[in-house]
């Protein structure tokens, strides 16, 4: 599964460009997630680097949820078993972190 489309590129505000906005009002643009398991990395900010990976910013949900930055690269990376890696939730509609944790 392709984990960053255009169409998530466009609608992605850059790195640091919701720093005004409280955490809790933040847009998630997109989700990750493992598909047989833990963890789930919620997107509310990314820039693609001088290396062509892209570095988000969002609510990170493994072992515990803590804000922070990730890459697509570590994303694309992960091998969950059976074949599978992480996937995206093709699904998703942007909503704020407080309306992801109610």
């Amino acid at each position: 599964m392709k984990l960053l489309t255009k169409e998530i590129e466009r609608k992605l505000p850059k790195l640091g460009a919701t720093e005004g906005v409280d955490l809790f009002e933040k847009e998630v643009v997109c989700k990750f997630f493992n598909p047989m398991g833990q963890g789930t990395w919620y997107v509310a900010e990314g820039e693609q680097q001088d290396d062509g990976d892209w570095l988000f910013f969002g609510l990170v949900d493994l072992l515990e949820r803590e804000w922070g930055y990730f890459t697509l690269r570590e994303l694309e990376s992960v091998d969950v078993g059976w074949g599978l890696g992480i996937e995206r939730d093709i699904a998703w509609q942007p909503k704020s972190i407080k309306e992801v944790q109610a």
